[in-house]
């Protein structure tokens, strides 16, 4: 059996979306099961251990017709049994009728519905993951939907392990902070002074507990003001998704705002505090003492103080 899913999103929706491909793959062990992402995304697959290829397609842009001939022929070429949709786009479905896959499974609902085989009502009042593994009823699928987890490469893993010895906590519990970046709007903000603020009082209370920053791509002036408050912070930077989960396996702490690196904490069982603007809670974070999220009353992740935070922390 060969199975193409597509799931549109970032990296972040790409890991909620490993749940549904490890069932996939333990229910149809000899199935070859493939997935197309943004290519912005891609990278998140180099950690998920149920899928053979990943192809890439940007959903977001504003495609011509030579995009959707070149979506068609992919498929095409791939002789797939199976579909699974993740999104609602008309121009998807009609690109799935148009191949012939024999099962294409979707939600119900919106423009195209009927170019579909099966749909699965679209339930959003839940933990993502679980709304993504509702699709494999589809396929005949109606088990518990998983922890989300991930393979980490072993040579991640010991470039993790060289790092906390060059940060000198190779042998001690440290604190990671995941702020400052994919923070796309302003209610997804987290200022700066609150962040210190933090710091500060983990400084104060905890001053032989490593901290340290992760780094990444938008975040150097953030680590930059923060460091110069705090000398003895200390600056991971790993350049790719698998060192970051290894770093992030190691911390007895994440402290992060709603993002990559807070599902990555979840794929790890670390314990995280995640803060969150608009968005529930519930709905990027499974049911466990391990992962708790901050809600802002207001909707502006800047409305949380850094005393809701420390009380979480240490449990005032």
């Amino acid at each position: 059996m060969r199975i193409v899913a597509l799931v549109p999103g970032g990296i972040g929706k790409q890991l909620l979306f490993f749940p549904t491909l490890d069932s996939l793959k333990q229910a149809y062990p000899e199935a070859q099961i493939d997935v197309i992402v943004e290519p912005s995304a891609q990278k998140a697959y180099s950690i998920c251990q149920s899928v053979h290829e990943t192809l890439t397609f940007s959903y977001e842009d504003r495609k011509s017709l030579a995009d959707w001939g070149n979506l068609l022929g992919l498929i095409r070429d791939r002789e797939y049994d199976v579909a699974i949709y993740a999104g609602q786009g008309l121009g998807i479905r009609f690109a799935l009728w148009l191949s012939g896959i024999p099962v294409r499974i979707g939600y119900g609902g919106g423009q195209g519905e009927g170019l579909l085989t099966q749909t699965i009502p679209l339930n959003s009042n839940q933990y993502a993951a679980h709304t993504y593994h509702d699709l494999l009823q589809g396929v005949g699928i109606d088990q518990p939907c998983p922890d989300l987890s991930v393979k980490v490469p072993a040579k991640s893993l010991d470039w993790a392990d060289a790092e906390r010895q060059r940060l000198g906590i190779q042998n001690s519990g440290y604190v990671l902070i995941a702020g400052g970046m994919g923070q796309g709007s302003s209610s997804q903000a987290y200022p700066l002074e609150s962040w210190k603020g933090i710091i500060q009082d983990f400084e104060h209370r905890q001053p032989d507990l490593p901290i340290v920053l992760l780094q990444g791509a938008g975040n150097s002036d953030w680590v930059k003001e923060l460091t110069s408050a705090f000398p003895k912070l200390k600056v991971t930077a790993p350049d790719d998704i698998g060192k970051t989960i290894a770093m992030i396996a190691g911390a007895s702490l994440m402290l992060a705002v709603e993002g990559d690196a807070m599902h990555l904490a979840v794929a790890t069982k670390t314990y995280v505090l995640a803060l969150f603007g608009p968005t529930m809670p519930d709905k990027l974070l499974p049911k466990d003492k391990r992962f708790v999220g901050i809600k802002s009353l207001t909707g502006q992740m800047a409305d949380i103080s850094p005393q809701m935070v420390l009380e979480k922390v240490w449990g005032g």
